[in-house]
């Protein structure tokens, strides 16, 4: 199994911005995408964005547009996910995921990631 560890999370005040961190040790050609979701206490986990190692291309939740970008570092074997104007709706536990098995569903299925690093907390007060 791929091992993921997240960091970078912690308790920020509204309008500030944070910048996670997926270290990707074992990050071969075959790690497909990465992507990073979130789970509030009592919600479900949602899909954040994702990132197409290969080639770069990205995809976002229609909510999480604008303020949040996903980038990698292929060379550091990282990616990271930038958040810009917290807002308190974003507290969450922020969770690192990777595909490294061909899967046909979309992005945002947590069924297509076979690996995932046990969290960072993000707290926003306002």
């Amino acid at each position: 199994q791929l091992e993921l560890m997240e960091c970078g999370g912690g308790s920020v005040q509204a309008g500030g911005s944070l910048t996670l961190s997926c270290l990707a040790p074992g990050y071969t050609s075959n790690t497909y995408s990465m992507a990073w979701f979130r789970q509030a206490p009592g919600q479900e986990r949602e899909a954040v964005a994702s990132i197409w190692t290969g080639g770069g291309s990205t995809f976002y939740h229609d909510s999480m547009k604008g303020r949040f970008t996903i980038s990698q570092d292929k060379v550091k074997k990282t990616v990271y996910l930038s958040i810009n104007t917290l807002k308190p709706e974003d507290t969450a536990m922020y969770y690192c995921a990777a595909q490294s098995e061909t899967y046909p569903g979309t992005w945002y299925d947590r069924a297509r990631y076979n690996h995932w690093g046990p969290g960072t907390q993000v707290t926003v007060s306002s």
